[in-house]
């Protein structure tokens, strides 16, 4: 047994949730702003269907062996999703259905081996097929949150904030980072080292996951002075910028077979 049908699970249930609030959106809703600067809801659901249709690219390589770059370039990315964001709500969730579907009939029918083969997404690293469960997991997880419409990063499932963290800790952009450590509280509690210039701060895993994400302004997140476990409140204004994120889409090293649990 691999980590896969359990992965596979996770994202069906993702993408359900995903599309109960898809359709609870008017065209009204669909038009007005998401918490991503300059876009719309309309642009995060048009992203996020075009993301899976991207996606059935990778499936593809990894069957044939031929390279089926997810995108054409990033030009051909934006261009497809500032066309499609204006659409009304129905035709968004419909996009949003079909492509989904797509994917998961292309999971549902890889064959085994095909996981184990190196793809890669619109940048670098490379990564073994089975990685790219993850990828999509992630995109439907944080945009989830991104439509601003009161799911939020307390929603996530513990199961995806803790995988989240494992590889933004894997990914950490060493010689860019803002904060020195991190300290994730709750059982058990785990604290980051070395991680460069700047405060340590600490929270929970959900609260840290959406801060270092860009997802939250810091709620849940505090300061810890030197030499102290915790202070009190959030840090708000006084946390530094967060580092850089997904400054590579997967982490280098990844099991090149489908491990069995993950991480």
């Amino acid at each position: 047994m691999t980590v896969l049908p359990a992965v596979q699970a996770e994202l069906a249930a993702a993408t359900d949730r995903l599309l109960a609030t898809a359709a609870s959106l008017s065209d009204a809703d669909v038009a007005a702003p998401s918490l991503l600067p300059g876009w719309t809801r309309g642009h995060v659901l048009a992203h996020v269907a075009g993301n899976a249709r991207s996606h059935l690219n990778l499936p593809t390589w990894a069957r044939t062996g031929i390279e089926t770059p997810q995108y054409p370039s990033p030009e051909a990315r934006s261009a497809e999703i500032g066309a499609a964001a204006a659409r009304p709500a129905a035709r968004h969730l419909a996009d949003l259905e079909d492509s989904a579907d797509r994917l998961a009939a292309a999971i549902r029918d890889l064959p085994y081996e095909a996981w184990s083969a190196t793809v890669q997404g619109l940048r670098p690293p490379t990564h073994p097929a089975w990685y790219v469960l993850i990828r999509r997991l992630r995109e439907v997880g944080m945009h989830h949150v991104d439509l601003g419409t009161g799911y939020g990063p307390r929603d996530w499932p513990e199961t995806f904030v803790r995988r989240e963290l494992h590889d933004l800790r894997l990914s950490w952009p060493y010689g860019h980072g803002t904060v020195s450590e991190v300290v994730l509280t709750g059982e058990p509690g785990q604290r980051w080292r070395n991680l460069g210039q700047g405060p340590a701060v600490r929270g929970a895993p959900a609260d840290m996951l959406a801060w270092l994400t860009g997802r939250s302004d810091g709620r849940g997140v505090t300061l810890v002075p030197a030499g102290q476990s915790s202070t009190p409140g959030d840090g708000g204004a006084l946390l530094p910028e967060p580092p850089p994120w997904l400054t590579m889409p997967a982490p280098a090293d990844l099991p090149a077979t489908p491990p069995k649990d993950y991480p």
